[in-house]
């Protein structure tokens, strides 16, 4: 919060004059709650670009790891280095400003990030507010053209970072850590006087309550980056830029689309320029899950001008025809964009997707802003998109409406709005009255993250236990499944095409799945992300690779979904042309058709892309006595967590009716290999490929003797009572109106899953 000019005294206290030992050094604290209120600074730290070094992390953890003043000594030693300011609270909430032992460098129309150490002897829980005589409306970007102030004294923006998990008020303990936002309109050097208070009265000239810093901006300079893909034409990529603080930059500060203020990285086309200050920085530089990332390190002088990439790809698969997309990504909502523009437009995204070498992105318009961006949806692909990264506007039923019995991806809409409104706020409660409307459509219909409810602690494949259903995945799916809707031209169609993986933990989201298919449902998969909800790292950390036997079409894409003509992963493996018996997955109807139990062969293409090293995250998981990832360990699924020991290799393995049957082991150093297996089949089965937890088929189906498949009691019994315990759940969601259509859609499915239980006997 800036002060006026007219709060700060004539008298500057230099920072020259203040004594080493008047920076605050807190000897009695909680260590408990300063513990808790350390880890949420160095949490906002990361947030915000500016992590502390790694030795530094380590020396912070054995600190954290210590009790009493061992502890608090050593919070302090760590974190004091990177304080610009320090302020004590006397218990007369007398304020004194200090200054510390950061450097005081800023970067010409860019912001920096301080912390500020605040030793609160009165345990107030005010505002800290900030201001000064320099503080003016000086922040520019590329989407704020407003002109520089004319004041050469007004040249600094100032504002305390107070999002979560920090608070905008102090906490009330002894000591806490701030983080403290500046920005410079200027470069070279400039002093500025700030003034600090916890409200009226508590300015005390006596007590010092003001400093001058004299800071050093260093000049940006607009460096032109050069960007070419593997085979030399240009392209957008991905750019992380870490100068030699560890710092990212530009800062994520304040950042505005098309950069996310809650990346690290930003987005580039060939020609497109980045502002750097002088200095060693280390670069990455990559263009989505296909390439190999590529790290150097750079130093910029006036003399540089531009600074050239180039793509190396290990793979990809759109040369042989599949087609990389991510039916659930967003362009508001999930706290990261929803003000104050509401979100962002296509050509944000549009940008994103093609850095991330994603085809297709699905761009779900939902619960918040869905006022401001439904204006987006046509019913064909945006404008924006650039062949062949197709982007499209859909729906998904979040925050509104079926939310309550499972999120849906509402995919190829002719209409966005349910009829009976213009909004998001007349839709049904019961998620199969909403999928009747979409199937009219022809839409492409399928629960969004799908394990949300159906938790477990186990990896079990597919699980015993029946999960709680209390969530917003697929909970009604299994009462949905069992019906049929009618279809554009009235004819009955089922009322759900697919379930979305890869964004909830991966023993959730395939038990559910595996069971369905065991009792003789055709439900295929699909890959998204949730971007910006689930992950905000990137779009299209979960993809589906679909197969199309002609130039790239969403309207295709999708349908190549409906009919599992794709696989799943997180793009750092792949499992192509997948044949049993040869008949290949998607297909025609997908189903080899066999007068007799017998040996059938299995084939595929695959390959997968590990860096030699094993990273430490995953390896200290997995090497742990016991280990200590759990289901919803993040992320949920990586190719990293397939990793054979120390080795690059991972396995494939061949599932039948949900078992793993067998397993070969191949090199993770992206080739392209012909693998085959030969499996007996005694009775009608579903066959699929997968490296858990990276990468899974659609199944082909196998008919033996004409008969359904039937592949398990328990599965049967586990979707009966599945259903049973749902009803228990969602039922209280339900409108008067829908009451009805509620306990018909539930008893109807109840009483299908009875039959499939006798059926399976």
């Amino acid at each position: 919060m800036k002060m006026a000019a007219s709060l700060v005294t004539a008298v500057v206290l230099a920072p020259f004059l203040l004594a080493a030992n008047e920076f605050p050094r807190v000897v009695e604290v909680d260590v408990q709650p300063l513990k808790a209120q350390v880890r949420r600074v160095i949490e906002a730290m990361n947030y915000l670009g500016f992590p502390l070094r790694a030795e530094e992390s380590a020396e912070l953890e054995t600190a954290l790891a210590k009790e009493g003043q061992a502890a608090i000594e050593g919070i302090q030693n760590v974190l004091d280095r990177h304080a610009l300011l320090g302020v004590q609270i006397n218990p007369e909430m007398r304020v004194k400003v200090s200054r510390g032992p950061a450097s005081a460098e800023l970067q010409e129309q860019g912001w920096r990030q301080y912390l500020v150490k605040v030793h609160n002897e009165a345990g107030t829980t005010s505002a800290l507010r900030a201001g000064g005589p320099n503080l003016g409306d000086v922040f520019r970007n590329e989407r704020d053209k407003r002109p520089l102030g004319e004041n050469a004294d007004l040249w600094l923006d100032l504002q305390w970072f107070e999002n979560q998990p920090l608070a905008p008020t102090l906490g009330g303990l002894e000591l806490e850590y701030r983080i403290l936002q500046l920005y410079s309109r200027d470069s070279g050097k400039r002093e500025a006087t700030l003034l600090m208070d916890v409200g009226q009265g508590t300015q005390d000239l006596g007590f010092r309550s003001e400093i001058a810093v004299l800071f050093n901006c260093l000049p940006a300079r607009e460096v032109t980056l050069r960007v070419l893909d593997e085979m030399g034409a240009p392209t957008t990529a991905s750019f992380l830029f870490r100068d030699s603080a560890n710092r990212v930059v530009p800062s994520q500060a304040k950042r505005l689309a098309p950069d996310f203020a809650f990346h690290p990285q930003v987005y580039r086309k060939d020609g497109e320029t980045v502002a750097l200050a002088d200095g060693a920085y280390q670069v990455e530089f990559q263009r989505g899950p296909e390439s190999i990332p590529e790290r150097r390190e750079i130093y910029v002088t006036e003399d540089t001008k531009e600074l050239a990439f180039k793509v190396k790809r290990w793979i990809d698969p759109s040369e042989m025809g599949w087609w990389s997309g991510d039916h659930h990504i967003h362009a508001a909502g999930c706290k990261h964009y929803a003000r104050p523009t509401e979100g962002v437009h296509a050509g944000d995204m549009q940008r994103h997707i093609m850095g991330e070498d994603l085809k297709v992105g699905a761009n779900l318009t939902w619960g918040p802003c869905f006022d401001y961006q439904k204006q987006f949806f046509t019913g064909s692909v945006d404008k924006v998109s650039i062949y062949p990264y197709l982007l499209r506007y859909d729906v998904e039923v979040s925050g509104f409406g079926s939310h309550q019995s499972g999120h849906l991806c509402l995919l190829r809409l002719r209409e966005q709005i349910y009829p009976g409104g213009d909004s998001k706020d007349h839709w049904p409660k019961l998620g199969l009255n909403t999928l009747k409307w979409a199937k009219r459509q022809g839409a492409v219909t399928g629960p969004a993250h799908s394990g949300w409810g159906l938790a477990s602690e186990s990896f079990e494949l597919p699980p015993k236990k029946v999960p709680a259903f209390d969530g917003i995945g697929a909970n009604e799916y299994l009462v949905d499944i069992t019906h049929e809707v009618p279809g554009p031209d009235g004819k009955p169609v089922p009322a759900i095409d697919f379930l979305s993986m890869v964004d909830t933990p991966f023993p959730w989201e395939l038990g559910i799945w595996y069971h369905t298919l065991n009792v003789g449902y055709r439900v295929r998969i699909s890959g998204e992300t949730d971007f910006p909800c689930i992950y905000g790292e990137r779009v299209g950390l979960g993809r589906s690779y679909v197969k199309l036997d002609g130039k790239l079409d969403y309207d295709a894409w999708c349908e190549g979904i409906r009919r599992g003509r794709n696989y799943v992963g997180d793009g750092k493996s792949h499992l192509l042309d997948l044949r049993v018996g040869g008949q290949g997955m998607g297909e025609g109807d997908s189903t080899l058709r066999l007068e007799v139990a017998g040996k059938v062969q299995v084939t595929a293409k695959v390959a997968a892309y590990l860096a030699p090293d094993p990273d430490p995250y995953f390896a200290t998981h997995l090497n742990a006595n016991p280990p200590t990832r759990k289901p919803d360990t993040r992320p949920f699924w990586s190719l990293d967590w397939a990793r054979l020991g120390e080795s690059r290799r991972v396995p494939v393995e061949l599932v039948v009716n949900g078992e793993a049957v067998a397993c070969q082991e191949i090199e993770a150093d992206g080739k392209l290999r012909d693998l085959s297996f030969e499996v007996q089949l005694e009775k009608s089965s579903w066959v699929a490929l997968r490296i858990l937890p990276s990468s899974h088929t659609n199944p082909v189906f196998v008919e033996i003797g004409g008969k359904p498949i039937r592949a398990s009691l328990a599965s049967a019994e586990w979707c009966l009572a599945g259903v049973r315990q749902c009803r228990t759940q969602k039922e209280r969601f339900m409108d008067e109106d829908e009451l009805a259509d509620f306990r018909a859609a539930y008893d109807h499915a109840e009483e299908v899953y009875a039959r499939l239980v006798e059926e399976s006997h």
